[in-house]
């Protein structure tokens, strides 16, 4: 079943200048799909306009049959998708507990057992859930702003450059979580300058270049393609 489908997406942050320039992609219920490419290829600005957080020109986006082309991100977290932007994406002052909290703010049923699937998903949140999030590492404070998106338990969990400015060893961490919270059911979307990573772990990829999507096809399939290989995702180290 198709969960997204996103159509001739044309968007930008201010007018006469868009960022995509027709986009088209479809993610299917229990989906892991990776878009990777360039800087500046329109990678991010296509996870928050889905969001609702980049004026859409035109085209449309299609979340479970219903359009939801131009909807605010309110609006979208109670229909079931949630998303982590790469920064600024905790509450530094308030503590582990009351981020989570936050991240149910639409929805406070359950509160307990919510909280605890994170912490049993990310234990060392759970041991620290009293301290302010404001004195986590990096790769603590990327797995407390997922936990948060999570908290509403979304169908679809979108994800902006996760491992951006993590250590190497912190960078296998988070990889080793998506999946784990992909295994658990959730249809992810991965927007990741690590590409090599985000396609050996996603069903699906596709490369943007331009503002709209180059090529497509499984993340095996895109890892060993002679154009992205060259242009895209270079020697291994």
């Amino acid at each position: 079943m198709t969960l997204l489908h996103v159509e001739s997406l044309v968007a930008g942050y201010v007018p006469g200048i868009d960022i995509l320039q027709g986009t088209t992609m479809d993610l299917e219920a229990g989906d892991l799909v990776a878009v990777i490419g360039a800087n500046g290829a329109g990678k991010s600005t296509l996870a928050r306009t889905i969001f609702g957080l980049v004026p859409v020109r035109s085209g449309t986006i299609h979340f479970q049959g219903q359009n939801i082309t131009g909807q605010p991100p309110e609006r979208l977290v109670t229909l079931g998708v949630s998303y982590v932007p790469q920064s600024a994406n905790v509450f530094p002052s308030l503590t582990i507990a009351e981020n989570l909290e936050m991240g149910a703010f639409r929805n406070s049923s359950n509160l307990v057992r919510r909280q605890q699937r994170i912490y049993d998903l990310f234990p060392i949140l759970g041991k620290r859930r009293q301290q302010a999030a404001g004195t986590l590492s990096g790769g603590e404070r990327q797995m407390l702003a997922m936990g948060k998106a999570l908290m509403m338990e979304p169908q679809l969990l979108i994800l902006d450059e996760p491992s951006a400015a993590l250590s190497p060893i912190l960078v296998q961490d988070i990889f080793r979580l998506i999946q784990q919270i992909h295994a658990q059911g959730t249809t992810i979307l991965l927007v990741e300058q690590n590409a090599r990573k985000a396609l050996a772990i996603a069903q699906k990829g596709y490369v943007m270049d331009g503002g709209k999507e180059r090529f497509s096809g499984s993340g095996t399939e895109l890892l060993h393609h002679p154009q992205v290989v060259e242009l895209y995702l270079g020697k291994r180290s």
